[in-house]
């Protein structure tokens, strides 16, 4: 789903926008730091949900989501409780009091209608035995480093070798439901089968988690 912030404080924004990075079916498309850029927004692309604070400089939340016609859906944030019952009369999905922890900003999301989004499947080219081959993206079940090269684990046991660096992949890949294990492996959270402290079972197979993002990766996945 695709998903725009609206807030002008940097620190609450970059806050919600690392929220949205550790849900699979969460795409952030924007920041907006007040109403009038997030319209431009609204209008340039389409936009599944919106993060929207109240106390934003000039045209407030609340005055500004009456202005829509079709708002996307959305997630109230603000460190005022006073309009809560106002807001749900706009209705909105959640109301989120700031600070916003992690386990409250998951209630929220999960209470999002994802059978509005947009269908699409996103998909890439990839350099493979002298031809551009398309791989959609949720095919990908692991991807594996080897020096300058790739190899796309994919769904039926199928494979590709690219020349392509992993941090590339990693960024294509960005909110797109894949996170980083280990320098070497890239993973689908949605295609793993189990886990463990110093690893993932994916496809039958056993992957090691990096010393180096443990801690990171076993947050994301105990939220999941």
């Amino acid at each position: 789903m695709y998903c725009i912030i609206v807030e002008d404080e940097p620190i609450a924004a970059g806050i919600l926008e690392d929220f949205i990075r550790q849900v699979p079916f969460l795409k952030l498309v924007g920041k907006c730091p007040d109403a009038v850029y997030a319209a431009e927004v609204l209008l340039e692309q389409p936009v599944d949900v919106m993060f929207l604070d109240l106390n934003l400089p000039g045209l407030k939340g609340l005055d500004f989501l009456r202005t829509l016609q079709r708002p996307p859906q959305v997630i109230l944030t603000t460190a005022h409780h006073e309009f809560a019952l106002e807001s749900y009369d706009l209705g909105v999905v959640d109301y989120l009091l700031k600070p916003i922890d992690f386990d409250r900003f998951i209630k929220a999301v999960l209470k999002l209608n994802k059978s509005v989004a947009l269908v699409e499947r996103p998909f890439h080219f990839f350099n493979a035995n002298k031809k551009m081959v398309r791989v959609w993206l949720d095919e990908i079940v692991y991807a594996e480093s080897f020096k300058e090269y790739i190899r796309l684990h994919l769904k039926g046991q199928k494979s590709i070798t690219t020349k392509f660096q992993l941090g590339e992949l990693e960024q294509l890949l960005a909110g797109q439901g894949f996170t980083r294990i280990h320098r070497s492996y890239l993973v689908s959270l949605n295609l793993i089968d189990a886990y463990g402290n110093t690893f993932v079972e994916v496809a039958d197979h056993e992957l090691p988690i990096g010393r180096q993002y443990r801690d990171a990766v076993l947050e994301l996945l105990r939220n999941l």
